[in-house]
């Protein structure tokens, strides 16, 4: 992304020796006056920082894993995230987050996003939350373990530093207590 108001993704991949590109638009689904505001308030340019790397301290056999999405998943049985309040105040955001039990069946998820496509997500949550793969990777011992709980929050939070603070501060101190290693993070 060279300029903040272009937020689209060319992903290139050969197949049987013909290069085909798709762009994908991370635009399309949110309302004009809203991306134009985005693109407005968005400094142009790439990043210019350092950007933290922690190396691993065990192998990833030994690793407890941790799954964390954006993509504002939730059990059929909690609440669903507050998009009636974003839709009335588009730049308002749930702030909350929904803590998904390992070993969670498909049937038991929901999906509720508006800033997303979620249909292929229903149509199979492992596209976004992969709870089923990471389960096989467990039990061939690919990986450690997967930890007790995943963890989904919407992902929509413009400029909410109290974000932080309500939602990823617990999850942390669930993941620290899970003995969690490792964080395989599914942006939506």
């Amino acid at each position: 992304m060279n300029h903040a108001g272009d937020w689209k993704l060319k992903i290139v991949s050969t197949q049987q020796n013909e290069d085909k590109a798709k762009v994908v638009d991370g635009f399309r689904f949110i309302p004009p006056g809203l991306r134009a505001w985005i693109r407005n308030s968005i400094p142009e340019g790439d990043f210019k920082g350092t950007i933290p790397w922690t190396p691993m301290g065990k192998s990833i056999r030994e690793t407890t894993f941790a799954l964390v999405t954006s993509a504002g998943i939730s059990l059929r049985t909690d609440p669903p995230f507050d998009m009636e309040r974003e839709r009335k105040d588009p730049t308002w955001s749930d702030r909350s987050y929904r803590m998904i039990p390992k070993g969670t069946a498909e049937k038991d998820i929901d999906v509720n996003h508006l800033h997303i496509n979620t249909k292929y997500i229903k149509q199979d949550f492992n596209v976004i939350l992969p709870l089923t793969r990471m389960a096989e990777f467990e039990k061939e011992g690919i990986i450690g373990r997967l930890a007790p709980a995943s963890y989904s929050f919407y992902g929509f939070q413009w400029q909410n530093t109290d974000f932080l603070k309500e939602s990823f501060e617990p999850i942390s101190k669930q993941m620290k207590l899970e003995g969690v290693g490792a964080v395989l993070m599914t942006p939506a």
